[in-house]
């Protein structure tokens, strides 16, 4: 049996971006295909191993894919993916979505019982990953699940290093003969890859997506970022198993025939060496990551060749790092406004710096063939005018078909005709930009008042002492909670709550939303999806 994945977009509309062209109507295999037969040398993937090209990745897939296929995986089975940022990611995407199973990837990093919590919901068949990751063995403690789940009958090591005991060796699946392996030709609007948001709901949620709705609606945002229609060539800093990653195999190679440029652990200083020696047309990451890379530029003075775009989402862009990340690398930095759960926004290539104004944070127009966006009031789901604060809802070609094995997340974030419910508060101003304001949840309580962590990150940001500044909340007895300031300093001397609130005054904060509590750390945590980690930092300061 495999886990029931419905489209909750109303069919006519789903069909009627194929009819006008917006999307392709194509699996993603094909497209791959159609892209290597189109250009059999053009490289497709640079990892730690060198350049491999379209063919040598295709005949990879076909070995893969036989031996799965061997191994009794079927179309619509759902199939885990625990790898780093590597080839074998790749083969992995590409070699299931030719069979016609549904890929369920999530980053290296995170742990055995999130990983159980997801298996076990989407009911995979199978689960591929590495031997030895860093210190962990995510193989062998994958394999610990098959005893307790028996719907997992497969857990795939991937090596170097031996396969563990009761696990099937990736290199013996790769021995297969692809002479004879037919792909399998899904629908396109059926399901291809299941996403996993680190939202805020208590497990992390997951959202299964199409064909079409990857390398169509996602694949059209990059389209736009991408003016001459020449194959790009990106560097992804994020995990390909993260919602922001799934640009990756479906898009960058199967949708725009261009070269995955891929680092399998980010640091800065790995990221600034592919940028230099690689020369990407797009580089894909967070905030953090590049204020890190720019803290690295800073010693060095180094003059870096200039790409396209540097395209930055997951967290709230602010203008001091956009400004230095606009000056470092010498093109339009790109605030991307996006989730796993269906919306896309992004202020373009027309700026150098996305343009402010206004409240909240600039998220640029909205493209329909990507996301269309709305505004409603919270509560009673009516549209609001241009100018007034709501719930952002989104609906287009890159809509997800549904959460997965969650039925009360899509009576709550979906409405009866399709459209997503975001969670996110925001605007639309008179010219039809998107202004993101913060979070229904995402706030602090302090004493009965809604403080956003986002807001006092925004202003400090500004303040020259802050490199990098995360905001959490701490409880507290009185108060109920207090906000506490994570900095990052520029330089040798750290800030001090004196000088952060006498900042914030200046930016025209409320005393009541100054930080209470400050810790000064080296470099920002990241999670395992490249995402700022809140609850790391909330330890430290509790512990």
């Amino acid at each position: 049996m495999t886990v029931d994945l419905p489209d909750l977009l109303p069919a006519e509309l789903r069909r009627s971006w194929v009819v006008d062209g917006t999307c392709p109507d194509l699996d993603l295999y094909s497209l791959f295909r159609a892209r290597q037969i189109a250009d059999l040398h053009h490289t497709a993937v640079i990892d730690a191993k060198g350049k491999l090209c379209y063919t040598a990745l295709d005949r990879k897939v076909r070995c893969l894919a036989t031996g799965l296929r061997n191994l009794g995986i079927r179309p619509g089975d759902v199939v885990g993916v625990q790898l780093p940022n590597n080839r074998n990611a790749v083969i992995a995407d590409l070699a299931l979505a030719a069979l016609g199973a549904v890929a369920l990837p999530f980053p290296v990093g995170r742990g055995v019982l999130e990983a159980e919590c997801l298996l076990r919901r989407a009911e995979a068949v199978a689960v591929i990953a590495a031997v030895a990751h860093r210190d962990a063995r995510p193989a062998a403690d994958l394999h610990t699940l098959t005893r307790a789940m028996p719907a997992l009958r497969h857990v795939v090591a991937v090596g170097p290093g031996a396969a563990p005991d009761g696990t099937v060796a990736w290199s013996e699946l790769m021995r297969s003969d692809p002479a004879g392996f037919v792909p399998a030709r899904p629908d396109p609007d059926g399901a291809a890859r299941i996403l996993v948001s680190s939202g805020s709901e208590a497990e992390p949620k997951m959202v299964a997506y199409s064909h079409n709705a990857l390398a169509g609606g996602r694949g059209n945002f990059l389209a736009s970022l991408n003016p001459d229609g020449t194959p790009p060539r990106c560097l992804f800093l994020v995990p390909l198993a993260s919602a922001f990653g799934s640009s990756g195999t479906a898009v960058t190679l199967a949708r725009h025939g261009g070269t995955l440029v891929l680092l399998d652990h980010f640091t800065a200083d790995a990221a600034i060496e592919a940028v230099r020696a690689h020369e990407p047309t797009h580089v894909l990451g967070v905030p953090t990551m590049i204020r890190m890379m720019l803290e690295r530029l800073d010693a060095t003075d180094e003059r870096l060749p200039a790409p396209t775009a540097l395209v930055l989402g997951g967290a709230p862009l602010d203008g001091s790092t956009a400004t230095a990340a606009a000056t470092a690398f010498g093109c339009p930095v790109v605030n991307l406004y996006g989730s796993a759960d269906g919306v896309n926004c992004h202020t373009g290539l027309a700026d150098a710096v996305p343009p402010t104004g206004g409240t909240g944070v600039v998220a640029g127009h909205p493209d329909p063939r990507v996301a269309e966006i709305r505004i409603t009031d919270p509560d009673t789901q009516e549209a609001l005018p241009d100018g007034e604060v709501g719930e952002i809802i989104s609906r287009g070609p890159m809509t997800p078909l549904c959460y997965v094995a969650a039925p009360d997340l899509n009576a709550r974030y979906r409405t009866p005709d399709g459209w997503v419910r975001t969670g996110d508060l925001g605007y639309l101003d008179a010219d039809g930009v998107l202004h993101v304001v913060g979070r229904l949840k995402d706030v602090v309580i302090r004493g009965g008042a809604n403080i956003s962590p986002a807001e006092v990150e925004r202003e400090l940001r500004s303040h020259p002492q802050v490199r990098d500044v995360v905001c959490v909340g701490v409880p507290d007895p009185l108060m109920g909670e207090r906000l506490a300031a994570c900095v990052v300093p520029t330089g040798a001397d750290a800030p001090t709550l004196g000088t952060l609130g006498d900042h914030l005054t200046t930016r025209g904060l409320d005393r009541y939303k100054h930080p209470e509590r400050l810790l000064t750390v080296t470099e920002i945590p990241l999670t395992a999806a490249g995402k700022p980690d809140r609850t790391a930092l909330s330890e430290r300061l509790t512990g």
